[in-house]
């Protein structure tokens, strides 16, 4: 591997080294008024990406690529939002932990866009699409599922600080006692 591939690699590693050491650990912290932020930070930055990419124009074919990459992100954020377990401490605190499953997902996700990248970059010319409709899709992909799961952690928390149960939690229980 030339250095130029090797840093991309290290990178992605060490960004998956982090989500499962931060999964590991104790309950974190989870603020419902402020999960509007992350959403807030990333989705100018992709709009800003993709409007700013020089690039021939779209056909059909490539805003069906986005719409799908868009619907499928927001499946998986909100079925990743899902997993993470939310309660209320007693002194009424949010607590949130994320499934190990749902870190397992996003290293499987994580690893899938890199394989997959190389193989629809290299095959883009023998399917009439500019190469930049996967880069494209792939980062509407990340707004799908960035917003979707803070979404859903959102309305769940609201859920949880009004007195509900975590739907997640009860699932979980019931599966359980089955």
């Amino acid at each position: 591997m030339t250095p130029q591939q090797v840093l991309p690699v290290l990178i992605r590693m060490l960004v998956v080294g982090l989500i499962v050491l931060k999964s590991r650990g104790a309950p974190r912290t989870l603020r419902p008024q402020f999960m509007w932020v992350m959403p807030a930070v990333v989705l100018p930055l992709i709009g800003m990406g993709l409007f700013f990419t020089p690039h021939q124009p779209f056909g059909p074919v490539a805003w069906l690529a986005f719409a799908a990459a868009l619907a499928l992100g927001a499946a998986f954020g909100w079925w990743r939002g899902k997993t993470v377990t939310i309660q209320k401490t007693p002194d009424g605190v949010l607590k949130a932990k994320a499934s190990p499953l749902g870190v397992i997902v996003l290293v499987a996700l994580l690893a899938g866009r890199t394989v997959l990248r190389g193989f629809l970059e290299t095959h883009a010319a023998g399917w009439h699409v500019d190469a930049a409709v996967f880069t494209d899709a792939f980062l509407l992909f990340a707004v799908g599922l960035i917003v979707a799961q803070r979404l859903e952690m959102y309305i769940r928390a609201r859920r949880v600080m009004a007195g509900e149960p975590d739907s997640h939690l009860a699932a979980v229980a019931l599966h359980r006692s089955a």
